[in-house]
């Protein structure tokens, strides 16, 4: 599925929408770290990550309603070795299953390799969140490799997918 989506960088002003998307169920469940995240910690990460240009942070809409609809961003990036971790959460409960995280992904991918000039893109996932897995193939990402039992959230082990894509394949992915 080819869904047309836009992304753009973040502001202030996005900081209701970011902490409402963030403290969902449907999208908390999917992260590392759960506390719930408030507007002050927001414009912390805000000012200190994305400003410093540590992240690069986008709202993601849906061109085919004109809707925002969730955030994907690049973290942690690295000019020396080039590379940095990939991050998404759809917010709107109704946008998954679209197309749209995989598209928005290809749109980072073009600013990390295109804009940032970084060699190599990674991601850590759920291995049970079969669903993201899907969506980040579809984008380029391929597996490189499960930590076993690598996260413990309420006493429970996880088992995380790492996956990657390098600026050689995502060159020969976009044609």
């Amino acid at each position: 599925m080819n869904h047309l989506v836009s992304i753009r960088p973040i502001t202030e002003a996005d900081t209701e929408k970011i902490v409402k998307w963030r403290n969902a169920p449907s999208v908390m469940s999917h992260f590392i770290y759960r506390t719930p995240l408030t507007a002050e910690g927001h414009l912390n990460w805000f000012h200190n990550r994305v400003q410093t240009g540590e992240v690069a942070q986008f709202m993601i809409t849906d061109e085919e309603n004109g809707e925002e609809v969730g955030s994907v961003y690049l973290r942690d990036i690295d000019p020396v070795n080039k590379k940095c971790e990939y991050g998404i959460f759809i917010g709107e409960d109704s946008c998954r299953g679209k197309g749209i995280g995989s598209a928005a992904a290809r749109l980072a991918l073009d600013y990390a390799f295109g804009e940032l000039k970084l060699n190599r893109v990674f991601l850590r996932v759920f291995a049970d969140n079969l669903r993201a897995v899907k969506s980040y193939e579809n984008a380029g990402f391929v597996f490189e490799g499960k930590f076993r039992e690598d996260v413990i959230i309420d006493g429970k082990a996880y088992d995380m997918v790492f996956m990657g894509i390098l600026r050689k394949e995502w060159e020969k992915v976009k044609k």
